[in-house]
């Protein structure tokens, strides 16, 4: 193979999305400081510089992937508080969505989002304006909500979410699906 053959191989349609899908799968499994571009390289089977023709560099790479992840889930979570007026009903749908998604064996998201603080500052601050954005879709489910006046909209955010995103560190398959989980988590924040 010549190095010309090399560069046509690279700039095929869909390598680029080849190259972030391993990229993506690297981040996840190694975080941010363990993954090098050097690494994407070898697994995307990509020689030296040309990795730079597809990729700007590793940091907004990692912005992009996250972004991405992002994307997709809320456009998830949007799709399944579409059809529910209830404010309890949209919460509960809006929880099971998320838990779908972050207890899928092969979630982007959850890696992605729990990575902060291995980048760099500058990475950082466009990492949690996009997880900021994301958030919104449950500040204004929550803000709905027919809570009592005692009851800090934005604390009850927080620990609502905190739950969520932790159910990978204890969920085991089996016993309770995601909605099911979600369902005990709505009752639970419901305070009735």
């Amino acid at each position: 193979m010549t190095k010309k053959d090399v560069a046509s191989a690279d700039e095929r349609p869909g390598r680029r999305h080849q190259i972030l899908a391993i990229a993506a799968q690297l981040f996840a499994r190694k975080g941010y400081r363990g993954t090098s571009m050097r690494d994407i390289g070898e697994q995307a089977g990509v020689l030296g510089g040309s990795l730079y023709h597809h990729i700007k560099s590793k940091d907004a790479l990692f912005v992009e992937l996250h972004d991405a992840a992002l994307d997709e889930a809320q456009g998830r979570i949007v799709a399944a508080i579409a059809t529910r007026a209830d404010p309890w009903d949209r919460l509960e749908a809006a929880c099971a969505c998320l838990l779908d998604i972050q207890l899928a064996p092969d979630s982007l998201t959850l890696p992605m989002m729990n990575d902060f603080r291995e980048v760099p500052e500058a990475v950082r601050e466009l990492l949690v304006a996009r997880r900021d954005r994301f958030e919104g879709v449950f500040r204004e489910l929550v803000d709905a909500l027919p809570l009592p006046e005692s009851i800090d909209p934005s604390i009850y955010r927080n620990l609502l979410l905190s739950q969520l995103n932790s159910a990978a560190d204890w969920y085991r398959p089996g016993r309770l699906e995601s909605g099911m989980i979600a369902a005990q988590i709505v009752t639970i924040f419901r305070h009735e």
